[in-house]
């Protein structure tokens, strides 16, 4: 587990929040091969966990043995997009993923982003029900931006939220 502990950290659920790192990445490949039906290759994600203009999160069990959540989050000029955030399918329904959300909100504003990016497959409704949730707005579509495994493509939903006022 990454020492680096954020100053807010997640503890509602016994869990805690912190900023990963390179040293980070065999247990961050082995949670996206479980949680993630699209996993990052491992490439991706030691690119994103060196690189200054990323964050890599990741909600660890309470002794720190496995992660249970991740999220990956790319700082652009003015701007900050969630490239991804993921929960363990076992852990979904319990509030995760909200909470992670809105540490990222919270610590994309504190790095002085303007708005927060996001990008879901159409047919995706949990996560639209919690971006919405969370005050993101639908921006437009990219059409056919996914392919599926039967060869299809399907469209992507564009998000966003202010994060200043």
């Amino acid at each position: 587990m990454s020492a680096n502990v954020p100053t807010s950290p997640i503890s509602s659920h016994n869990a805690s929040l912190v900023l990963l790192g390179v040293h980070d990445l065999p247990a961050l490949m082995a949670f996206e091969r479980r949680a993630n039906d699209d996993a990052w290759s491992e490439a991706l994600l030691s690119a994103a966990l060196i690189d200054d203009g990323y964050e890599v999160w990741g909600l660890w069990s309470g002794g720190g043995a496995e992660l249970r959540a991740a999220a990956v989050l790319a700082y652009l000029p003015f701007d900050a997009e969630l490239q991804s955030i993921c929960v363990l399918p076992e852990e979904r329904r319990h509030g995760l993923a909200r909470e992670l959300l809105g540490w990222i909100m919270r610590r994309a504003g504190e790095r002085g982003a303007e708005r927060l990016l996001l990008e879901l497959r159409a047919s995706n409704v949990a996560a639209r029900r919690l971006y919405e949730g969370a005050g993101f707005g639908i921006d437009g579509q990219r059409r056919g931006y996914y392919r599926q495994d039967d060869g299809s493509n399907e469209d992507a939903l564009l998000m966003s939220r202010a994060l200043t006022e």
